[in-house]
């Protein structure tokens, strides 16, 4: 059964089973097409990890919960960053006020400008996420990241992605500049359950992301346990300990992820 097949239009009412029947069916499908995409974009975050690099994670709209689920989580790894559109206030010293501009991921030069201020090293890895892929300040993040040497990991829907154009400069999309692709299998627009009237509701990206995130994060653990070294994970601050303990972990990235002093 393809990706296409498991989400495809059907004549059943709108409901909480429809969308667990359909959602469960995808993620099924999923967890067995993506195995060889999700170990070499675990290879990838490995080595990052290995070779004392930090993952700048970076998305915007509703793709930021990826990043989230991805960036300074308990369960997940420390050196992790989460990059930002409001970075350009809290790090950049921009108004406020310009954030609400609908047109700013529009324009040229606001991520080269969020990069510049992460300030990553060049053994750093970007996962970049967005489920069009074609959004310009997430292209112009995608390309100015490999421009500069990094590995790249993409986390968008082809078939969306597949079926609208592209609309940065340069012609690429998001998937085109990847090291490593990971699709989410959701439909164009996102929304799974098509209306009788048109359209559709109940979007998939953020569930079969979650997916995707955190099987490239057990399978990039599982190579560092055979390799005989052990991941830098956080553990919940709500466990005796955690806290104090996430604080030493975080010493080694001192001044290079933002959770930590300069």
């Amino acid at each position: 059964m393809s990706v296409e097949s498991a989400h495809e239009s059907v004549t059943e009412p709108v409901s909480a089973d429809s969308f667990a029947q359909q959602g469960l069916a995808v993620l099924h499908h999923l967890t067995g097409s993506a195995r060889a995409e999700i170990g070499a974009a675990a290879a990838l975050l490995a080595d990052c990890v290995r070779e004392d690099g930090v993952v700048q994670a970076f998305g915007t709209g509703h793709s930021q919960a990826l990043v989230l689920e991805l960036a300074g989580r308990a369960g997940g790894f420390v050196p992790t960053n989460r990059l930002q559109m409001a970075d350009l206030v809290l790090y950049g010293g921009d108004h406020p006020s310009g954030l609400d501009d609908p047109l700013l991921e529009r324009e040229p030069g606001i991520a080269v400008r969020l990069y510049e201020l992460a300030d990553p090293r060049p053994q750093d890895l970007f996962v970049v996420v967005s489920n069009s892929g074609v959004n310009n300040v997430i292209v112009e993040m995608a390309l100015h990241a490999k421009e500069r040497g990094h590995r790249l990991i993409a986390l968008t829907s082809l078939a969306h992605t597949g079926s609208v154009p592209a609309v940065h400069p340069s012609g690429k999309k998001l998937a085109d500049l990847a090291d490593v692709v990971l699709d989410n299998a959701a439909p164009r627009g996102d929304a799974l359950l098509e209306l009788p009237s048109g359209g559709a509701v109940c979007a998939l990206s953020t569930l079969t992301g979650v997916m995707l995130v955190q099987m490239m994060v057990a399978e990039a653990t599982s190579l560092l346990l055979a390799s005989g070294e052990r991941p830098p994970v956080y553990v919940s601050a709500n466990v005796p300990g955690g806290f104090e303990g996430n604080l030493e972990l975080e010493k080694r990235y001192a001044g290079r992820i933002r959770r930590t002093a300069s």
